[in-house]
């Protein structure tokens, strides 16, 4: 029964990780808009997500934080695989090497972000689901 739970969530909950890790690459080009030579960097959404799920594995592996007091909060932070992120093409190229274009960037930045509280509203709705079939059961 759990297992079934856990299938029927796992769309969206990789669909959310990948979601997270582009808005945190998108962020980056936005950030690095002035860096002389930056080249910025994106990823095949739709490709990563049906790679993930063939898969049927995470698309966050952990890294573990050191702790150098006991008094620190153990932590882990995810892992990217920048071997995954592919070159943006500029459109027009910059004199000094730089390939980020602010408005594609403001425009992926906003539609990745749109996509993301689409997929929480759909995870949402599922646990609703989930919940009033297992209240009346």
């Amino acid at each position: 029964m759990i297992d079934k739970l856990d299938n029927s969530f796992q769309f969206q909950q990789q669909a959310l990780n990948l979601l997270n890790k582009r808005q945190d690459i998108l962020a980056s080009n936005i950030a690095n808009a002035d860096t002389p030579g930056y080249q910025a960097r994106d990823i095949d959404f739709a490709s990563q997500l049906k790679e993930v799920m063939a898969k049927g594995e995470s698309t966050h592996a952990s890294l573990n934080l050191s702790m150098t007091s006991g008094n620190h909060i153990p932590a882990s932070a995810p892992a990217i695989d920048n071997s995954q992120l592919l070159y943006r093409i500029p459109d027009q190229p910059s004199i000094d090497g730089n390939t980020v274009d602010m408005d594609r960037e403001r425009v992926s930045f906003v539609d990745n972000n749109v996509k993301y509280q689409t997929s929480l509203t759909v995870l949402g709705s599922q646990i609703k689901n989930m919940m009033s079939v297992i209240s009346q059961g």
